[in-house]
């Protein structure tokens, strides 16, 4: 099963979007990378790679940042661990962590995976 990282500059904000998947895929794989390690705003790399070495199979993880420090800090890592399975994902935190992690537990491989997920930026909330 593909693991998801959830990282955003918030810890409050990446363990609510993570109940949120578990409230629809509660076997989803997934770890979280919010704030700074003080409990502070921010990004933590130590975290981030942390959140990575928790949920890392063979199938890979896929990561939703954010903004911001968060998609450097991600940048960085992805390139640094280029022996590992590791994607990230350019979409909406929430929705497309829901989708990411009903995927998942679905049994998607990592491409598609990230794919759903990043359908999720073309998904329209209110109709016209």
């Amino acid at each position: 099963m593909v693991g998801l990282v959830i990282v955003t500059h918030s810890a409050a904000l990446a363990h609510g979007v993570a109940e949120t998947c578990r409230m629809m895929a509660k076997d989803a794989r997934i770890a979280t990378a919010g704030g700074m390690e003080d409990g502070g705003f921010g990004t933590s790399y130590a975290r981030i790679v942390a959140a990575i070495d928790s949920v890392y199979g063979e199938d890979g993880v896929a990561i939703l940042m954010d903004a911001g420090s968060s998609i450097l800090t991600v940048e960085t890592i992805v390139e640094e661990m280029g022996h590992r399975r590791l994607r990230m994902a350019d979409c909406p935190v929430a929705e497309g962590g829901v989708v990411a992690a009903i995927a998942s537990v679905c049994g998607a491989n990592l491409d598609e995976v990230v794919r759903r997920a990043e359908e999720t930026r073309a998904a329209q909330k209110i109709g016209n």
